[in-house]
């Protein structure tokens, strides 16, 4: 149920997110983060929120414990829609996280997943990638690398 007390704190993360989603594009952009995370329900729950001052933006992220599921629910605003997204559910095991979920990308359905590893006292990385054919093939699209202050 602890699973993100490594989070807990204040982080500068280094982002990378590609310019173009499902057109091959090899073409990336890197940009500043802070974010800051706190525990709720005794661990069974965290929140946090990332600052990405030169993009004038924020994320909002929940994530929840299900007790009886034995897995994770996480779920991601973002400042620019003012909407929450679709929850990505899973767990960990041996160090990483994965966490798999339906969406949409420009109005067509994906599948989304999500990839905590690297986990240390002192950093972590985060992964997004979308599938638009059923989970057959994976296209990485956003890279956070958390760096504790």
């Amino acid at each position: 149920m602890n699973d993100f007390d490594f989070l807990i704190g204040s982080w500068t993360v280094l982002n990378r997110r590609l310019t173009t989603l499902f057109a091959g594009s090899t073409d990336w952009i890197t940009f500043p983060g802070t974010s800051t995370s706190q525990s709720i329900f005794g661990g069974g729950g965290n929140i946090d929120e990332i600052v990405f001052p030169t993009l004038g933006s924020s994320g909002f992220t929940l994530r929840l414990f299900d007790v009886e599921r034995e897995e994770w629910s996480l779920y991601w605003s973002s400042s620019r829609t003012g909407r929450q997204y679709p929850p990505v559910t899973g767990r960990f095991a041996d160090g990483r996280g994965d966490f798999y979920g339906d969406d949409t990308h420009e109005g067509k359905p994906i599948k989304a997943h999500f990839v905590w590893s690297g986990i240390t006292p002192t950093s972590a990385r985060w992964e997004q990638e979308f599938s638009a054919d059923g989970g057959q093939t994976w296209e990485s699209n956003w890279v956070m690398e958390f760096t504790r202050v």
